[in-house]
């Protein structure tokens, strides 16, 4: 990636979300001044600027994009999950200084902001983007500082059909979002009752209230988390999508489909397997969120929590439904078309959250056609629409994959 580029990728993902903040500040119901927005939209745009910076260096620095694109999610989780302990109440708070998430946390740029804590955020982007600059002037061109190994031992058990060959290439994604969803469910399950007794504002019960968790307390808590987590789960779609489409437009997929092997089969069969990794990180984030909140005796019992857990699934189905009824027509545009799914359905729940009553626009968030479990009850209905829309998506896929010529980069 040129540094140009990311330069002006930057400039503009501020100058958007400045303009939209700018804009609902606006409204009667928020009142914050231009300049409140402003610096709100910078708060905002941060930790996107560090990751950006992060993954740039991590792409000069390992020989493919997927390697790349994991050494940034793991210090992005890593940070993640820095903050969230800092934040538990439980005595490590100075922790928030350990994690660039936790710079971005100290901005608060809607309560106390302190322009100070720009400064580490601002170092860290220069010195990373400067560092990358100086990899690529010296760097040959498909090359990496950290390359693979000149041999590895060759493992010939286990792949003897395209299904376990599609286990294998997504091992190391299933692991990381496996990680990333136990880690987060078990540290909000043990935060949630510490975090639930402080909340006595009428603000805050208000705000929560508008992103499903109604009420107080630990359930209130956990249906924000929740929320959270479900988008863990969209993105793990993704992740699903773009492996699934790597393997297509980098030309993997050609020797594969030369065999006597339908490829309508191969398609159904890596369907099969996201929609089973998704329902099983659904249902693990319920189990650990119970055992954290069980561990601080939180009270709630395990089968509300696995509920709430598999309450997770159904916006993540429709994000791969979409994906794959994308795949059977424009294989280029696919992780963009899921992006814009979740992207839009995070942004409305959000705008939603601050003060924005608009059903229409509500409704067409993925997010808050979910319930916010445990705080309320699943939308059974809710559910199963978005796992039929999914399932449509994925037979639009598997019936244009057949009818299609395969694509390369």
């Amino acid at each position: 990636m040129r540094p140009d580029v990311g330069e002006l990728g930057a400039i503009a993902l501020w100058g958007i979300t400045a303009i939209a903040t700018v804009l609902l500040s606006q409204d009667s119901a928020i009142a914050i001044t231009p300049r409140a927005a402003l610096y709100l939209a910078l708060a905002e745009a941060a930790s996107a600027w560090i990751f950006l910076a992060l993954g740039a260096l991590s792409s000069q620095l390992l020989p493919t994009r997927r390697s790349a694109a994991s050494a940034a999610a793991t210090l992005l989780g890593i940070s993640y999950a820095l903050r969230l302990l800092a934040d538990a109440g439980i005595g490590l708070h100075w922790l928030i200084w350990c994690s660039p998430l936790g710079w971005v946390e100290e901005l608060q740029p809607l309560t106390h902001p302190q322009p100070l804590a720009l400064i580490p955020i601002a170092l860290l982007v220069l010195i990373v983007g400067g560092a990358t600059v100086a990899l690529a002037e010296h760097r040959d061109v498909g090359g990496a500082y950290l390359g693979d190994a000149p041999s590895r031992r060759t493992h010939r058990g286990g792949v003897r059909t395209p299904l376990a060959l599609s286990l294998r290439l997504l091992r190391a994604n299933l692991i990381g979002w496996s990680i990333a969803v136990s880690l987060s469910a078990i540290l909000y399950g043990a935060i949630a009752r510490s975090a639930g007794s402080t909340i006595t504002g009428v603000s805050v019960t208000q705000l929560l209230g508008r992103l499903g968790a109604t009420g107080a307390g630990t359930r209130a808590v956990l249906g924000l988390c929740f929320l959270i987590i479900a988008v863990l789960l969209a993105f793990a779609a993704l992740g699903q999508l773009r492996a699934l489409t790597g393997e297509e437009l980098e030309g993997r997929l050609t020797p594969l489909l030369v065999r006597p092997f339908a490829r309508q089969r191969w398609l159904a069969e890596r369907a099969l397997i996201a929609v089973a990794t998704l329902s099983l990180l659904g249902l693990g984030a319920g189990i650990l969120a119970w055992v954290g909140a069980a561990s601080q005796h939180a009270g709630i019992d395990p089968a509300t929590l696995v509920l709430a857990g598999c309450n997770l699934v159904p916006p993540a189905i429709v994000v791969l439904g979409v994906g794959l009824a994308t795949f059977a027509l424009l294989p280029r545009q696919v992780v963009a078309v899921a992006a814009v799914v979740i992207g839009w359905s995070l942004l409305i729940e959000v705008v939603g959250g601050i003060g924005a009553s608009n059903h229409w626009l509500l409704d067409s968030s993925l997010f808050h056609q979910m319930a916010a479990a445990p705080a309320v009850a699943p939308h059974l209905v809710s559910d199963l629409v978005m796992v039929g829309i999914g399932a449509l998506g994925v037979s639009i896929g598997l019936w244009g994959f057949r009818r299609r010529d395969l694509e390369s980069e």
